[in-house]
């Protein structure tokens, strides 16, 4: 069987598809308050499109998906896509990444698809106030409700915190202690410039030394050996049921063991999360492409991924970042 290896001999193994550029919440992180410019329904991928991708996928030896936004739970039957992606034999894993203000209701039935391992949410302060101001939604009881339905549930359970300077940075700690009594992994992101033109000022850069030098100022952390190709890195705390990470998103320093590859729910191909795509998936398959041509097209593709996230920015043709991260697949 081919496999998706590109030229500096990594494999790519994970692709990260976002089922929607729509979502309920208004980051300032992620876009601007009056949101950004979502595209028609009809230039979305659809399901079996999806589906198709994926299996394709697949077959060139990746075994992991990660299913995105904007937030997933807004689109339709998401539900019944997850159960329609469990049916991919050669799939092992998939995970989701969600807000959690629309997901509760459906934990029971995700509980039940043995494909779905973990769930990442994404949960930015513990206070409501600062919640409503981060998000521009006041959904901060909905949030921690499903929390703490995932935190009881079978899923593997990953908190992920956006450190936003001037915003949320004395909470670290807050989140930290989250940890000591219950079974979650919580983990600290650098800030990245996906905001949809959004830019917000930032007095102080929270790098990856930063957030771990706060933590330090409590904690005594053990590193915990990850996967190779892990986002982030990861340590134990004595005598916490939890785990603490942090992923250095914007510093980059985890790009030399890169696996992943992502599709953005127009169907954008994209090697790297600073590239700016390299090549619309949707239109290949529109115009009738068959499984092979696909297979052909994911291996050139793959070819052409960056050593590192600072090339792939270097090599855009559309100048600086500037998208929001709901239209990328957060």
């Amino acid at each position: 069987m081919s496999r998706l290896i590109d030229n500096f001999g990594r494999q790519i193994e994970y692709v990260r598809l976002a089922v929607t550029d729509r979502c309920n919440l208004r980051c300032q992180y992620c876009m601007p308050a009056h949101g950004i410019d979502i595209v028609p329904r009809q230039e979305l991928l659809s399901f079996k499109e999806m589906y198709r991708l994926i299996r394709v996928l697949t077959e060139l030896g990746v075994h992991k998906v990660r299913l995105t936004g904007g937030e997933p739970f807004v689109r339709k039957d998401f539900v019944g896509f997850l159960e329609m992606l469990s049916h991919n034999d050669l799939l092992d894993t998939i995970n989701i990444t969600t807000n959690g203000a629309l997901i509760s209701h459906h934990i029971s039935k995700i509980e039940k698809l043995e494909k779905v391992k973990n769930i990442n949410l994404s949960i930015d302060s513990l206070q409501r106030d600062k919640f409503a101001k981060i998000t521009r939604r006041d959904v901060f009881p909905e949030v921690y409700k499903t929390f703490e339905l995932l935190e009881k549930s079978s899923l593997n359970l990953k908190l992920n915190i956006v450190v936003q300077s001037g915003f949320n940075t004395d909470e670290i700690l807050d989140f930290v202690r989250l940890t000591k009594n219950k079974n979650v992994a919580v983990r600290f992101i650098e800030e990245m410039p996906f905001n949809g033109k959004g830019q917000r000022e930032m007095n102080e850069n929270w790098t990856f030394k930063k957030i771990l030098d706060q933590i330090k100022t409590e904690f005594y952390l053990s590193e915990i050996q990850s996967e190779k190709s892990s986002t982030s890195r990861n340590y134990s705390i004595k005598n916490h049921a939890g785990s603490v990470g942090i992923i250095p998103a914007f510093t980059r320093t985890i790009c030399n063991d890169c696996n992943r590859i992502r599709i953005t729910s127009v169907g954008k191909f994209k090697n790297c999360l600073f590239d700016d795509g390299v090549f619309n998936l949707r239109d290949f398959i529109r115009k009738g492409a068959s499984n092979e041509d696909l297979k052909e097209l994911f291996l050139s593709l793959v070819k052409k991924k960056p050593k590192t996230g600072f090339i792939a920015e270097a090599n855009r043709k559309k100048g600086n970042v500037s998208e929001s991260m709901s239209t990328i697949g957060g």
